[in-house]
């Protein structure tokens, strides 16, 4: 199988427990575990896709700054309600997305990542959008 097309299969695999994280309080009613979890998850995700737009050696000081720009306020977050973490998640998986495009290196993406990229971004925007309501109104 193609390198590539192992790439776009797992960039959606990767979509599956914010899925879940969405559906589950949809059947058996929101619990903090299920709102933990997909805290943890986006914070993991967004720090991986920070992380792959670091190109070392290939960058300058400033494109290395907005490589770490979405993840610096992380650790501030803990003290927000979940509310606003979830929407600043949800806001820097677009600032990521932005920052990707903005690069040298996109112009050289096959069409597909591209496209894949986009929509991977547009789903986790509404998860996270999705998981902020049922924080705000759990029953």
């Amino acid at each position: 199988m193609n390198k590539f097309i192992n790439h776009i299969q797992l960039g959606y695999l990767g979509l599956l427990p914010f899925l879940a994280c969405v559906g589950w309080p949809l059947l058996v009613g929101s619990n903090n575990f299920n709102m933990q979890f997909f805290t943890f998850y986006s914070i993991a995700i967004l720090a991986f896709m920070s992380g792959n737009l670091w190109h070392a050696g290939q960058q300058s000081y400033r494109d290395a700054i907005k490589a770490i720009l979405p993840i610096l306020p992380l650790g501030f977050l803990a003290f927000l309600p979940q509310h606003i973490t979830l929407a600043w998640l949800a806001v820097s998986f677009w600032l990521v997305l932005l920052i990707e495009k903005t690069s040298p290196q996109w112009q050289s993406y096959h069409a597909d990542y591209q496209k894949m990229r986009f929509v991977l971004t547009s789903v986790v925007f509404v998860c996270h959008i999705l998981v902020i309501g049922i924080s705000l109104y759990p029953n």
